[in-house]
């Protein structure tokens, strides 16, 4: 319940022709209803926080705004998560889908360290090659930097504005 609606049950209880006793035992008894309400809403287990999605036990945030990959990497650090680390075909799928729809979206993937060793932001090498774009990577222009883009993954100048993913664990649900 909301601010609103708890206004609406009161001016509906306010219109209702009874006495003044009845009156107040009605809004206590609302009053009591709300109050049990809230406490069972703080307590309803969510897994992810509320703007972001979850799968497969980790929770997804998807940008509303672009930025270099870089400042991506940032923004995911400093909602306690990482620029996102593909690790299953459910996984990449899903992303590669919400992505396509969205525009070109980074990954946390990159060889900036070292030309054609592609690695995760968490450091770990990239020990698959499935879901490149057909003549990818292929590093115009040092792109070192990789996006989700149309079907599959491509090489991208680090310097450019996009969309980006984070994920983080999700909370396990403990028992109440």
């Amino acid at each position: 319940f909301n601010n609103e609606t708890f206004l609406f049950f009161l001016l509906t209880v306010s219109k209702t022709p009874n006495t003044q006793g009845q009156e107040e035992s009605k809004l206590e008894e609302i009053y009591q209803e709300l109050t049990q309400l809230t406490d069972k809403l703080l307590r309803l287990c969510r897994p992810c926080p509320w703007d972001w999605t979850f799968l497969l036990g980790n929770c997804y945030f998807f940008s509303k705004s672009q930025r270099n990959w870089n400042n991506a990497v940032k923004a995911c650090q400093e909602v306690e998560a990482q620029l996102v680390i593909i690790q299953s075909d459910e996984e990449q799928t899903f992303l590669q889908q919400t992505s396509k729809a969205k525009g070109t979206t980074w990954m946390g993937l990159s060889d900036l360290k070292k030309e054609a060793t592609w690695l995760w932001v968490d450091g770990s090498p990239l020990s698959f090659q499935k879901y490149w774009n057909r003549g990818e990577p292929n590093n115009i222009g040092e792109e070192d930097c990789v996006e989700f883009s149309g079907d599959g993954w491509n090489d991208s100048k680090c310097e450019q504005q996009k969309f980006w993913i984070c994920k983080k664990s999700a909370v396990p649900c403990t028992a109440s």
